[in-house]
């Protein structure tokens, strides 16, 4: 059997990066060029979203710095193949999505190739390609905005995909940047179970897989890795964050916030949700054990495991840490903890992930810079090993 080939696949919610520009971004590049170093793999997928963060008008021109930036890097010259594609047209509003997807080719991977959407078949890559813009025109891509009729009643957001397709020791497969929408608010999320924007997500991955398995070009193993923006199911997890207490509760509720304190002990507040507050005493509970307890509350992939599977999560909520970098561990009150940062495949994707012996090192799922501040989101990483196919 030929030796696989090791993938490394990154997927990074940039937003704050681009926010408070120049303040995270070295230790962030320290980091993702370590894991690099460490796992050596042949071929780097690095799918961002968020590129320029809020302040997308002013911040654009510095995310062309930054991608500058972690080509240049001696880490990454043995990756003698590039091919950038940043999604930076902010005046585009249909098409607008903040996507940037990066692809680095070593150069002892010899057999690659890159699919030409419109010439519907595949091409060599050669040299380093950086696409900046609004893509329309570019073939190696395909990239589409989740059309605005879809929720009437949420604000348009930068949300949606771009995918690109790959043929590795004659391996085909499709790498797609998703970005689906978040919680707007802590309360409404709360009301229900499953909650309407957990639904709402639903419909949007729904739609992400079934253009990437139409029939146009023909289907083949897919990793969908993006900010997904799952939540956990914040209606039973409160429920039994405040019930189950062995102290007595009490609920307090008004139309911006919900209260839950102890019934003695001079009411001392447990939890506190107001639209975009989610405080609870004991935010510890969200890392120990690596968020363990927590992962039976993160329900939102469940309806999807007839076309869709994960490695198992084995790290704490990549959402949303704090910004300061005196405090890379903790938490904000901002949102309750998420595994919003994900690395999906098909079925077929996990088929070709070569599983190797006890012992030997072999497939790695895990966040980037789990005690360095790296922004509200910690990105979170796959390496594995990938099968050839030999003809």
């Amino acid at each position: 059997m030929e030796m696989p080939t090791d993938v490394l696949l990154v997927t990074a919610n940039v937003g704050s990066l681009f926010d408070n520009v120049g303040d995270i971004e070295e230790d962030w590049l320290h980091e993702f060029l370590m894991t690099v170093q460490k796992h050596k793999p042949c071929f780097v997928a690095l799918h961002f979203q968020e590129v320029g963060g809020k302040d997308y008008m002013v911040n654009m021109s510095h995310a062309e710095n930054f991608f500058r930036t972690i080509e240049s890097k001696h880490v990454m010259a043995d990756f003698d193949r590039v091919c950038v594609y940043v999604d930076s047209n902010f005046k585009a509003v249909d098409s607008f999505t903040a996507l940037g997807s990066m692809y680095f080719i070593h150069k002892s991977l010899k057999n690659i190739q890159q699919y030409d959407f419109s010439e519907k078949e595949f091409i060599a890559v050669s040299g380093h390609n950086k696409y900046m813009g609004s893509l329309g025109v570019i073939t190696t891509i395909e990239k589409e905005k989740f059309p605005k009729n879809f929720w009437p009643d949420f604000k348009w957001s930068r949300k949606g995909y771009m995918r690109t397709r790959w043929l590795i020791n004659n391996q085909g497969l499709d790498l797609v940047n998703v970005h689906l929408f978040h919680d707007a608010s802590n309360l409404i999320a709360c009301n229900s179970s499953p909650s309407v924007y957990s639904a709402n997500r639903k419909e949007a991955l729904r739609y992400v897989i079934k253009r990437i398995s139409d029939s146009s070009y023909s289907p083949l193993p897919f990793f969908l890795f993006g900010d997904f923006n799952f939540r956990l199911d914040t209606c039973s997890l409160v429920q039994n964050l405040c019930m189950s207490a062995d102290i007595p509760m009490v609920k307090r509720n008004s139309s911006n916030e919900i209260i839950y304190e102890e019934k003695d002990n001079d009411h001392k507040v447990l939890l506190r949700i107001e639209p975009k507050i989610f405080t609870y005493l004991h935010q510890a509970m969200f890392r120990e054990n690596n968020g363990k307890e927590l992962l039976k509350y993160d329900k939102e992939i469940s309806a999807f495991h007839d076309v869709i599977t994960e490695e198992e999560i084995h790290f704490p909520p990549s959402y949303p840490y704090s910004e300061d970098y005196t405090k890379p561990t903790q938490y904000m009150n901002t949102r309750c903890p998420a595994w919003c940062d994900r690395i999906l495949m098909s079925h077929s994707a996990s088929d070709i992930i070569h599983r190797r012996e006890e012992g030997e090192s072999g497939v790695v799922y895990n966040t980037l810079g789990s005690n360095i501040c790296m922004g509200d989101h910690k990105p979170v990483f796959l390496f594995f090993p990938m099968k050839t196919i030999t003809h």
